[in-house]
């Protein structure tokens, strides 16, 4: 700074250029700003690619980024507005068009979603049971569609009674008249038939455990008892025998 009048000509960001970029600072874009006007393309080519490195070393955590040194000199393009003669790793030179790219839309299903408290997964199960050949298996797929369906009806409507009637009405409008299920029939015998089935299986376990906690207990008993000598003194030794002991202090005080 050159002193005017005796003061210092001071200069502030508001009178300099613009920073395009202000997360890399006012020095990267000064270092972009003169590697535009290097007339030598080697010389600026190595310049740009320290200013890279330089860029690279004050954001170290996103060095594991997939194509992190790819966006950065996409960056120092755009710093230099693409008026850079430099080539990037890749050989592709940034436009400006690639700056305005924008992604695809994204194509949503459009479909008509009937009573949405069941679901879309309701009405894939219904269009299935559509194609299944009438019998017993078909019959048995809807009564889960409909003990699905009651489910979830309770799932988002906890407050209202749910009856089987309005489960029946749902499913006749969603299939168009195409499936039902029979009057007599309720919607919660599968949902207790499947509890039923667990509390049995849980009762078959709990007996079968039973029954192999005593049958190893039997056997570690008697394998014990294979080892146990039927007559004790056979197990003692000489020394350990009480008879030998006292036999042994007969003959001393006899001595």
């Amino acid at each position: 700074m050159k002193p005017v009048n005796g003061l210092f000509d001071l200069q502030y960001n508001t009178g300099l250029e613009e920073l395009i970029m202000p997360e890399y600072g006012r020095n990267v874009q000064q270092l972009v700003r003169h590697a535009q006007t290097i007339k030598d393309h080697q010389y600026r080519q190595a310049f740009c690619e320290h200013i890279v490195d330089l860029i690279q070393q004050l954001y170290p955590q996103s060095k594991n980024i997939d194509d992190y040194r790819e966006k950065l000199w996409k960056h120092l393009f755009h710093i230099a507005k693409y008026n850079l003669e430099a080539y990037t790793p890749s050989g592709e030179v940034p436009r400006p068009e690639d700056a305005r790219k924008r992604p695809e839309r994204v194509p949503y299903p459009l479909q008509d979603t009937r009573f949405r408290h069941y679901g879309n997964n309701v009405q894939v199960l219904i269009r299935r049971a559509l194609d299944m050949e009438p019998g017993q298996i078909k019959d048995g797929f809807v009564q889960a569609i409909g003990a699905y369906m009651k489910l979830a009806y309770k799932t988002w409507n906890k407050e209202h009674y749910v009856s089987d009637e309005i489960i029946k009405n749902d499913l006749a409008i969603l299939s168009e008249n195409k499936l039902s299920l029979e009057d007599a029939s309720t919607i919660d015998n599968l949902a207790n038939a499947n509890k039923s089935r667990g509390n049995s299986a849980n009762k078959n376990m709990g007996i079968n455990d039973g029954r192999r906690n005593n049958s190893q207990n039997r056997t570690t008993n008697n394998s014990a008892n294979k080892n146990r000598p039927s007559n004790p003194n056979q197990s003692m030794s000489k020394n350990q025998n009480p008879n030998n002991k006292n036999s042994s202090n007969n003959n001393n005080r006899k001595k």
